[in-house]
C-alpha cells in the first residue's frame, strides 16, 4: 500500500503521555525538535536582529522576534507523529496497515546513518528528523506497493517495534 497523504487525526481528549504504550490505544511519539534545534533557532533569530540594527534597536528587536516566531511555527507545524494507531503504522500523514508490514528492525544512530546513507533504496518511504538519531526500518510486504520499506526516525524504536508486533498479532 502506498503512503497515503490523508491526515491521520489524533485523539484530542488524551494527553500525549497517556497515549504511549497502551495495548488497546494508540502508541504514538511526536518528533519534537531537540534543545539544540531551539538554541540554534534563538541564535539565528539574534543574528537576524543584528542585521537590522543599522535601522535602529526597535527594527532589530522586531526582526529577531519575527524570525523566531516564524521559524518556531514552521518547526512545530512540521513535527510528525510516528507510531501505531488503530491497525495502522503512522508516520506523519502517511499510514500503512500493520498487516502489510514485514520485518521491523530497530536501528541505533549508526544503523540509521547507514540506512539513510549508503544503504538507502531510493524507493523507500522516509520520515526522518535530523535531531532524532535512532529509528525503525519497517519492510513492506504488499506486492502491489513499489515501496520496499519505511525508514522512520523515533526516540523509542523498541517500544514502537513492540507496538507494531503486538498490533499485528492482535489482528
Amino acid at each position: 500500500m502506498s503512503p497515503s497523504t490523508e491526515p491521520a487525526a489524533e485523539p484530542a481528549s488524551e494527553p500525549a503521555a497517556d497515549r504511549l504504550g497502551h495495548d488497546d490505544g494508540p502508541c504514538l511519539e511526536r518528533l519534537w525538535p531537540s534543545v539544540s534545534v531551539w538554541l540554534g533557532l534563538a541564535v539565528m533569530a539574534g543574528f537576524s536582529g543584528v542585521v537590522a540594527l543599522p535601522f535602529g534597536a526597535v527594527p532589530g528587536a522586531v526582526t529577531s522576534l519575527a524570525v523566531l516566531v516564524a521559524i518556531a511555527v514552521l518547526l512545530l507545524a512540521g513535527t510528525p507523529a510516528v507510531g501505531v494507531r488503530g491497525g495502522e503504522f503512522v508516520a506523519g500523514r502517511a499510514h500503512v496497515p500493520v498487516t502489510l508490514l514485514g520485518a521491523v528492525t530497530v536501528l541505533d544512530a549508526a544503523g540509521m546513518r547507514q540506512a539513510h546513507g549508503p544503504g538507502l533504496d531510493a524507493r523507500a518511504h522516509l520520515c526522518l528528523r535530523g535531531w532524532v538519531r535512532p529509528g525503525l526500518r519497517l519492510d513492506v510486504v504488499d506486492p502491489q506497493d513499489p515501496t520496499p520499506y519505511w525508514l522512520v526516525s523515533c526516540r523509542r524504536p523498541q517500544r514502537l517495534a513492540d507496538a507494531v508486533q503486538a498490533r499485528r498479532a492482535a489482528r
